[in-house]
């Protein structure tokens, strides 16, 4: 049976965005699959002692944007630490993603442009055209997706994938859940990898 990671993430989180590139080639390295599940904030965080960014400690808030200019910095990827569209209501492109998801199209692709568009391209993804161009310039037909993503079929999935997170214990994004164990954050991917590799690659 083929390995696989259950990648739980909130479609605005930098992180995610900083591992995505990896994350992809650790699963290929591994031949594993990847199933991204979006979740919603306001769902883990109250259950879990998550706070939204604005309610964290400032000393708090000034050492993520240290990290994320060291991160930045090693992996050289563009980000912009305060990007115009920060904070921007994710549900409508967790949906989207979603739609993607389980029309069996390539939603870790749209979802890492989506977060590309978020924090390095000064784009608003909580709008639904520009949603929508983003799906296409990743080869998705946005148009239908969108109408996918507002279908109760959808805001149930979301609904869903955030119990989900919450049952697996996963309190932050990204966390990616392999074998029962949560690797959260990106900078835990090399252990990711080290798990994968324990295991041949495949479920036992």
């Amino acid at each position: 049976m083929t390995a696989r990671i259950d990648y739980y993430t909130f479609m605005i989180s930098p992180w995610a965005y900083l591992g995505s590139a990896r994350l992809e080639a650790i699963a290929a390295k591994h031949k594993a699959e990847v199933r991204i599940i979006p979740m919603e904030a306001a769902g883990v965080f109250p259950v879990s002692g998550g706070l939204p960014l604005a309610q964290r400690a400032k000393q708090r808030q000034a050492y993520r944007l240290m990290e994320l200019a060291r991160w930045r910095d090693y992996l050289g990827v563009p980000i912009n630490f305060q990007p115009k569209h920060f904070p921007a209501p994710d549900g409508l492109a967790a949906r989207l993603v979603i739609a993607a998801r389980d029309g069996g199209q390539n939603a870790i692709k749209l979802a890492h442009a989506i977060m590309r568009a978020a924090w390095a391209e000064e784009r608003n993804i909580a709008d639904a055209d520009t949603l929508k161009q983003i799906a296409a310039e990743a080869g998705l037909d946005g148009a239908a997706l969108l109408a996918l993503a507002e279908q109760p079929a959808a805001k149930a999935a979301l609904t869903q994938g955030t119990e989900q997170a919450i049952a697996a214990q996963v309190f932050g994004a990204p966390s990616y859940v392999f074998d029962g164990e949560i690797f959260w954050g990106q900078d835990r991917l090399d252990f990711l990898d080290r798990a994968l590799a324990r295991k041949g690659g495949s479920l036992p």
